[in-house]
Order: structure tokens, then C-alpha cells, then sequence
């Protein structure tokens, strides 16, 4: 009998994608032997402000470009298509409906586990997947943290932590180095770098054209 397949997703805005969250899925599927791996960028992530991300359709561009040399990795557009807000439970829900016995590791960063009690339906979340946090190289998280101190108790027996070497590389480093006219290269792949430079994003306040 073949066993549950393994689905490793990965949610954010992409705004945009970089090596930082390509490594970590990489790196996630290796450790915990995951089956694919789905980048899903968010339409309207609860806890930003939209007018603050860019176009989906560009963010997806993006993401499509920086994975398109791994055959492990894929990109939906599942929350770009959703209206309303993105929430990681409709999402979870989704793919437990097309396959009930999948086995689901929802990937994220430690500033993402302190705002997990403000999630909706976090409860049912905690029994549908289980989750991988992705800290850097060296970084001892520890549960009496006052800023856990909202992390449900049974949240922690669904975590499984990965360490990943201490790439400081952030989004909004690289929009700032963007809009100040600075290198991006290392920083993301080449034809995310070409893609930004092409459609002039992160130059101003819009960047909503998509040609």
C-alpha cells in the first residue's frame, strides 16, 4: 500500500521572492522527504496592509521565474483567484478536499509562529497540518520567550524545527536597495532581478502595470 503523499507549502507575499525563501524550501523538502512543494503568494494577507504589495500577477511572475530549474517546486495561484482576504486555513482546507489522506507541513518563519494565535480558526489549523519553522543557523528558540507567549501549548508538539544557514536577506531589504537605485544581485535569481528591472517595480508607490 503506497503511503500518504507529502506536501510541503510555503505562503507569503513574495513581494519579492528571494534565495531566503527558496533555501528554506529546499532545504525543508530535503529534511523532512516531502513529496512537492508549493509556493502560494497571498492576495490579501491579513496582517499587511494590500495597498503595501505589489500586483498578485507580478508576484507570481516572480515566483514562476525563480523556480522554474527545480521540477520539486510549483507555484498556485489559489489565493490570488480567492476573494477576499488569504487565510491559511481555506488554503489547508483545499487540498485536504482533493486528497483527505495528504500529509501537509506548512512552512514558516519564527516571526510568522508569533502571530499564530491571531490566525483564523487556529484550532482547527493545529489538527489539519503540521508545521516546519524555518530559523537561521545558531538560533536556539526558546518556548518561555515572552513572545510565544500566546503560541497555543498543542502548537508545539505539531512544530518541527530547521535550521538554515544565516542568509540576512528580507524582501523589504530588497524593495528599500531597489528603490535607492543599489544592487539586488545575490539576493535573488537573476530573473527575478531581470523581471523587477524590466516593469521598473518598487520604483514608486503603484507598480500595479503588468505588460
Amino acid at each position: 500500500m503506497a503511503g500518504k503523499k507529502s506536501l510541503g507549502i510555503l505562503g507569503g507575499t513574495f513581494d519579492p521572492i528571494h534565495y531566503g525563501h527558496l533555501l528554506a524550501a529546499e532545504w525543508a523538502g530535503e529534511a523532512f522527504g516531502l513529496d512537492e512543494l508549493v509556493f502560494i503568494p497571498a492576495a490579501r494577507p491579513p496582517h499587511k496592509d494590500p495597498a503595501s504589495v505589489i500586483n498578485g500577477r507580478h508576484r507570481y511572475r516572480m515566483v514562476e521565474l525563480a523556480i522554474q530549474d527545480n521540477p520539486a517546486f510549483c507555484v498556485s495561484s489559489l489565493e490570488l483567484e480567492r476573494s477576499g482576504y488569504s487565510y491559511t486555513i481555506d488554503t489547508i482546507r483545499h487540498y485536504l478536499q482533493s486528497d483527505p489522506q495528504l500529509d501537509i507541513r506548512f512552512i514558516m518563519g519564527v516571526d510568522a509562529l508569533q502571530l499564530i494565535s491571531t490566525w483564523k480558526d487556529v484550532e482547527q489549523l493545529l489538527t489539519l497540518c503540521k508545521f516546519i519553522v524555518v530559523t537561521r543557523a545558531g538560533y536556539q528558540l526558546d518556548r518561555s520567550d515572552p513572545v510565544f507567549a500566546t503560541v497555543p501549548a498543542e502548537l508545539w508538539d505539531r512544530i518541527e524545527m530547521l535550521s538554515i544557514p544565516g542568509l540576512e536577506i528580507s524582501s523589504s531589504e530588497i524593495r528599500r536597495r531597489t528603490a535607492a537605485g543599489r544592487s539586488i544581485r545575490y539576493l535573488l535569481p537573476p530573473a527575478v532581478a531581470d523581471y523587477i528591472e524590466k516593469h521598473h517595480l518598487y520604483r514608486d508607490e503603484t507598480n500595479d502595470s503588468y505588460e
